[in-house]
Order: structure tokens, then C-alpha cells, then sequence
């Protein structure tokens, strides 16, 4: 199986991709470990800031350590160059705000996963004709369950994820999963500021346990 065909499937059995960004690696690392705990298998680490590469590198060593079968990627990615470092620093898969044709050149000649943003019909076009079966609605609060439903004819071999305004509610993801998404992303929804600057790891282990198990009711 290739690469990128484990990551689709991984992304797609679980339902979800949590996704999370947080200046110090210590705090980085517990919320992997919070998450792992609570059972989930892939998550993106978001490259915001000066850090997040440095962390990332140490999220891959934990990784390595303790957890080898949870499936890092890399979220924010914008341009080539940084698509090129961190595949070097082992992400698994990468995920960015937009649609970015250089990395998705790069990503499907390595068989790396590739998860572009896009908010239009022409930006999802794009992003078929360049290869991609798995698109990113980005941002999702802005374009809401009845866009899918409106435009997922026209895409039948493609998978959709939301990304942005997902609750943690039954409502809110059974909107989506109705709507036909494979996966919902999470991020601080889920991984709260606050949980993070209380370093609340125990809540966020409880949070994740409540969207899966609302995932798997879902999904019968």
C-alpha cells in the first residue's frame, strides 16, 4: 500500500485530525501523549511560529520512543521549501491553509500526503487535476455543511475534511458527516487554549475520548 493511500485510510478510520500548535515543546509533547492516550493515530502538528520546527523534530523523537503507531504531520505548509525541511524531519503527511501546486508536485513524487485548503469549486478543481484525492475545506465555519452538499456530485472520487468552526458537539459533526466528509478537523475546539495554559492534559485526554466515542456513534 502506498503511503499516501495508509495515511488517507488512517485519517478516514479515525474520523477526525486533531491539529495543534504550542510554542513549547515540553507542552507540545504532553498534548501528544494526552491525545495518543485517548486513542488517536494521526494528528497535525501546525508549523506556526519560530519554534515549530525545533518541536516538531522532538514530537518525531517521542514518536520514535514511545508511540510508533501514531502518524505525525505537519499542518500550515505554504511553500516548497518548508514542505522540503520537514520531510526531511520525517512528517508523515502535510496539510496547508490554501492550495500550493509546488507542494503537491513535491508530496506525490515522494508519496507523501498532501492535504491543500480550499474554500471554491476552481481551487478544488485545481487541486483534483494536480493529484489530489483528499481535500481540506478551509475555513469550514465560513462555508458550513450545505456547501459540500451542494458541490460533492461534481467530486465524486474525492474525500473532503472541514477544517475551522467543527464543535465538539454531536450536532456539529453530524452536520458534516451527513453533509458526506470522511474526516473532521479539529483544532482549538478540541485543544483549547486554555486546556494548554492550564496544562490540563487529563481534559484534553477526556475531550478527545468524547469526540471519538461521538465519531464512532456516527459512524455506527
Amino acid at each position: 500500500m502506498s503511503n499516501i493511500k495508509k495515511i488517507t485510510e488512517a485519517i478516514k478510520s479515525q474520523g477526525i485530525l486533531p491539529l495543534y500548535f504550542n510554542a513549547d515543546a515540553d507542552v507540545s509533547k504532553e498534548i501528544l501523549k494526552a491525545v495518543y492516550r485517548a486513542g488517536i493515530r494521526a494528528i497535525e502538528y501546525t508549523n506556526r511560529g519560530e519554534a515549530a520546527f525545533n518541536n516538531f523534530k522532538q514530537l518525531i523523537a517521542l514518536r520514535d520512543s514511545e508511540m510508533h503507531d501514531m502518524l505525525l504531520g505537519i499542518g500550515t505548509i505554504k511553500d516548497l521549501q518548508t514542505a522540503q525541511a520537514y520531510a526531511d524531519a520525517k512528517a508523515d503527511f502535510m496539510v496547508s491553509p490554501g492550495w500550493v501546486s509546488e507542494v503537491a508536485v513535491f508530496c506525490n513524487a515522494k508519496d507523501i500526503f498532501y492535504a491543500p485548503g480550499c474554500m471554491t469549486p476552481t481551487e478544488i478543481i485545481a487541486a483534483e487535476n494536480g493529484g489530489i484525492g483528499f481535500i481540506k475545506l478551509f475555513p469550514g465555519n465560513m462555508l458550513g455543511p450545505e456547501f459540500l452538499t451542494s458541490i460533492k456530485e461534481i467530486f465524486p472520487k474525492l474525500l473532503f475534511m472541514p477544517t475551522g468552526g467543527v464543535d465538539t458537539t454531536k450536532e456539529s459533526i453530524e452536520s458534516w458527516f451527513k453533509a458526506g466528509v470522511c474526516a473532521v478537523g479539529m483544532g482549538s475546539k478540541l485543544i483549547s487554549k486554555k486546556l494548554m495554559e492550564t496544562k490540563d492534559y487529563t481534559a484534553i485526554e477526556n475531550e478527545t475520548r468524547k469526540v471519538m466515542a461521538i465519531l464512532q456513534e456516527i459512524k455506527g
